[in-house]
């Protein structure tokens, strides 16, 4: 006699087997879109580091960038009035031609907000612009659009950059800061031993 049918035990198992498949399968649903979520705002920060740094890659300010035509390389601004006024160079500074040196006018102030000439650290700063776009239009929880504020404060010889990332619901994602001095740049290749 051959069998051809689940026996009461066997098609019992079976019902559970599918019940728990199905009871976990919202839960596992979750828990990708969380892992999703979580991944995405990763990335959100990578961009906004992105950001900073692309930021702090400008000059130090449109004024540090008043002698182009000698040396196209920025200056060092008299913020503090340590600038030595015949040799233009401040305590610690190399005496080379250009080699983080003083701007040629010691009176000359910080320009400090967007426009001029060249790109500094003031024309990077921007209002909220987004920085992680849902290129879909169905978000289904974790598909959002990010978006970015970019400041720079003058302290003294020093600009303070700081990035702010928020959500769609306006909630803070993660603040960056970075700073960067007035100090001038290092012109390697007119360098003598």
């Amino acid at each position: 006699m051959v069998r051809v049918a689940f026996t009461l035990i066997e098609l019992i198992f079976a019902i559970v087997i599918i019940g728990i498949s199905v009871i976990s399968l919202p839960i596992m649903s979750s828990t990708i879109n969380k892992s999703l979520e979580n991944n995405l705002v990763q990335e959100v920060i990578f961009s906004a580091s992105t950001e900073l740094m692309g930021t702090t890659a400008g000059y130090w300010d449109e004024n540090s960038m008043q002698d182009i035509n000698k040396s196209s390389l920025s200056r060092v601004i008299n913020v503090d009035k340590d600038c030595d006024f015949v040799t233009k160079l401040r305590f610690g500074h190399i005496a080379q031609p250009y080699h983080r040196r003083c701007l040629d006018n010691l009176a000359t102030q910080p320009f400090n907000q967007k426009g001029g000439v060249v790109f500094d650290i003031n024309d990077a700063t921007h209002d909220w612009d987004d920085i992680f776009v849902n290129e879909t239009t169905d978000k289904n929880g974790y598909k959002q659009t990010y978006q970015s504020k970019v400041t720079s404060d003058l302290d003294g010889n020093v600009k303070i950059i700081t990035i702010i990332v928020r959500d769609e619901d306006n909630r803070t994602i993660t603040i960056l800061h970075s700073q960067s001095a007035n100090i001038g740049e290092i012109d390697y290749y007119k360098r003598t031993l």
